[in-house]
């Protein structure tokens, strides 16, 4: 891009389009590092405005009053919108992060199938007659909990934002979402979509801007009954501890140092594969990535062998080009910390087996490229193997024992997923079960559904989202009594 064609962004900031009231910034493209885009930070008055704007447009019978079967035609309307605006939606992805286009692609019709989704779990969702136990009709029914905080991560933005506002939406609340500061583009073109689709004025409202700033005052705002984040652990537990002041639900999607285990009699073709997929697509910035290989030690050399062939084939290039496997990283400051984090494992004892550099080359000159590394030789009590890098790095450990093994992956302060490689169902149910984590992968990985919830457990955060029922998520449960007795109640005519 040209200066001359840089776009400057508007936010949607209580029904309006127009710049926030805080300072201007630029977005790059992490290929090459030029500008993509202009924008102005929001404000904590910009927060106070559209909350407010929200909590107004919430209560209005224009959306307060909206039927199931009428709020699901708005998300199917939503999810078309997607489908129509799909390769736009890619390429812009593409140029707010990095990811290949093939990724980016992927990633929008997740979202579109999200919305899908959840239109269908709206129109469908019933409450209850619960059973009667006197003279009374009991029932069980679920309300809006009011207006809702949505804050999403840099490294997949329209997939983790359709997760958060279809839901929302579904329920009958109102968002205010706050991207993350240099990934804007896909929320505000999906608040863009969805307000073509015919979601009220004041009901989303799209705030790029710092955490400290836009994020604080979303969180302490009186008005947010919930916030929905992803991202960084010391983030998600300053929200916990401000949602436990306020009596807040919050659901935080946090950190991973996410184990995959290669038990002796897996099948190594897919093994291979997966390990390789697990780690270094999305150039490894993923909350779930298989960072840990923990490889039967009667098997640990053929996989290693096979793995490292993998890695030397794999593409690192041009995100634009269709044959591209893994792109840049986000930004050069992000590459620095990948950077550090392989010098500390140096440091501790590892042995790189492949990569540790960035490329050379005319193509990754400008941008912040970093070659997938595998690493050897570490204890899995080495912080390379304890915290997460979010970056293409792979550290391989053999175990022999099951019960160490277990111990082994358990280990960590973090359980948000893991990988089972094996034949035998038994040792997928043993381990599987034994594993302290959210979701348990069995012979593939990092493969999601949403009609599957989603979450962690430790410090890889609390609560979940997507499944059938993540629309309750974002409901308060009222109880009625209906009284159908014939006389009065006795206590006050005896």
């Amino acid at each position: 891009m040209t200066t001359s064609t840089v776009p400057h962004l508007q936010s949607l900031i209580a029904g309006q389009w127009r710049d926030a009231s805080g300072p201007s910034y630029a977005t790059d493209y992490a290929h090459d590092g030029s500008t993509v885009a202009t924008l102005n930070a929001a404000t904590a008055d910009d927060v106070n405005e559209a909350v407010l704007a929200a909590e107004k447009a919430r209560m209005q019978p224009a959306w307060a009053n909206l039927k199931p079967h009428e709020r699901a035609s708005m998300l199917h309307r939503i999810a078309a919108g997607i489908r129509e605006r799909g390769e736009e939606l890619a390429q812009l992805q593409r140029l707010d992060n990095g990811k290949p286009i093939k990724e980016t692609r992927a990633l929008v019709a997740s979202a579109a199938g999200t919305f899908q989704f959840f239109a269908a779990a709206c129109e469908t969702h019933e409450d209850a007659i619960t059973p009667q136990r006197g003279d009374s009709i009991t029932m069980s029914v679920h309300e809006p909990l009011g207006v809702v905080g949505a804050i999403t991560p840099w490294n997949s933005p329209i997939a983790s934002e359709a997760q958060k506002l279809a839901p929302a939406l579904a329920a009958g609340c109102a968002v205010v979402f706050k991207p993350a500061e240099i990934t804007p583009r896909m929320a505000i073109e999906l608040a863009r979509i969805a307000q073509q689709a015919g979601v009220p004025d004041g009901i989303i409202s799209v705030l790029p801007g710092k955490g400290s700033i836009v994020g604080e005052a979303l969180v302490r705002h009186p008005l947010i009954k919930r916030i929905a984040f992803t991202g960084g652990t010391n983030v998600g537990m300053g929200i916990a501890r401000i949602g436990a002041e306020k009596l807040m639900p919050t659901s935080l999607e946090l950190g991973g140092k996410s184990p995959t285990i290669v038990c002796a009699d897996a099948d190594l073709d897919h093994a291979v594969a997966g390990v390789l997929y697990g780690i270094f697509s999305s150039s490894g910035e993923s909350c779930i990535a298989g960072s840990r290989a923990f490889v039967h030690a009667s098997v640990y050399d053929e996989f290693k062998s096979r793995l490292l062939a993998g890695v030397k084939a794999l593409r690192v290039g041009d995100p634009i080009s269709e044959s591209t496997q893994m792109g840049p990283l986000v930004s050069q400051s992000h590459r620095a910390s990948v950077e550090k984090y392989v010098q500390l494992g140096i440091d501790e004892g590892a042995k790189v087996l492949f990569g540790g550099t960035r490329p050379e080359g005319a193509t990754f000159d400008k941008g912040s490229y970093y070659r997938p590394t595998v690493m050897e030789g570490l204890a899995n009590s080495a912080r390379m193997c304890q915290e997460e890098i979010f970056g293409p790095v792979l550290a391989m450990l053999p175990w022999h024992d099951e019960a160490d093994l277990i111990a082994q992956c358990n280990d960590n302060v973090y359980g948000l997923a893991a990988g089972i490689w094996t034949k035998d169902y038994k040792t997928v149910w043993r381990l599987g079960r034994a594993l302290q984590t959210g979701t348990v992968w069995v012979n593939t990985y990092k493969v999601f559904s949403v009609s599957t919830p989603f979450g962690g457990v430790k410090m890889s955060g609390t609560g979940r989202e997507k499944g059938r029922l993540g629309i309750l998520e974002y409901t308060t449960q009222k109880s009625y009594y209906w009284g159908v007795n014939e006389a009065p109640m006795p206590w006050s005519t005896t």
